[in-house]
């Protein structure tokens, strides 16, 4: 069956997070608060080895009072927040209103650089009349992001894990996205960076192509290999 549409994971296969010094400079001028700036490295490294960043390292280790919200992380919105603010507490910053700053950071299209090649590729499936779904593990609407970036007028639908309470690998987020491009799973072909989560889609015949999470600047063609597999 012939493949005429695409699912794409968000973080590490459309767009990357920033660096973690930049998200935290960020914060800090938007807070007003200070930290030498010898110490802005210093302090930026604590925090992405804390897993404060969502979508850069994962932590090494989790504390056992956030253990359960990493678990359901991206399940619902409220515990996403609850965690990452949490992780980021592991840090000890001059001020009490940059880790609620921070969350809020992450989630502005200014933290999110898409891939060279993710606007070029989705206009190349448009052209060809292949109808593109966003399917992510995520806390958040990620919705303002792709508007921002120029992205929302080439993608068809959203299936967003907090907004279904489930995450993948879990088959229904495949399938509610096949249904919102009004496909069998056969027709569609599942990309993402992760074999697990997103080489779930297989199980239920999606074709799958992962791709590398790299700086976006380590990646300029990542995703132009698709446009070969689709004939």
């Amino acid at each position: 069956m012939a493949i005429t549409g695409v699912l794409f994971d968000f973080s590490g296969t459309l767009m990357r997070i920033e660096p973690a010094r930049s998200w935290l400079t960020a914060a800090l001028e938007a807070t007003g608060a200070r930290l030498p700036a010898q110490d802005v490295d210093r302090y930026a490294a604590a925090l992405e080895e804390a897993g404060g960043l969502p979508g850069a390292t994962p932590p090494r280790a989790i504390p056992p009072e956030l253990e359960e919200l990493w678990r359901d992380r991206d399940k619902q919105a409220a515990g996403h927040r609850e965690l990452y603010t949490g992780l980021a507490r592991q840090v000890p910053l001059p001020d009490e209103r940059l880790y609620d700053e921070l969350y809020e950071r992450h989630r502005r299209p200014a933290a999110w650089h898409p891939y060279p090649d993710s606007l070029p590729v989705l206009r190349a499936l448009a052209g060809r009349g292949l109808r593109v779904a966003v399917v992510s593990n995520i806390g958040w609407d990620l919705r303002p992001v792709f508007r921002a970036h120029g992205l929302d007028e080439l993608v068809d639908a959203y299936v967003l894990s907090y907004e279904h309470g489930t995450v993948k690998p879990d088959p229904a987020l495949f399938l509610a996205a096949c249904g919102a491009l009004g496909l069998a799973p056969e027709q569609a072909l599942m990309v993402g960076d992760d074999p697990a989560k997103d080489g779930g889609a297989a199980a239920l015949g999606c074709a799958v192509h992962l791709v590398e999470h790299l700086p976006v600047e380590e990646r300029p063609d990542g995703l132009r290999p698709v446009l070969g597999l689709l004939g």
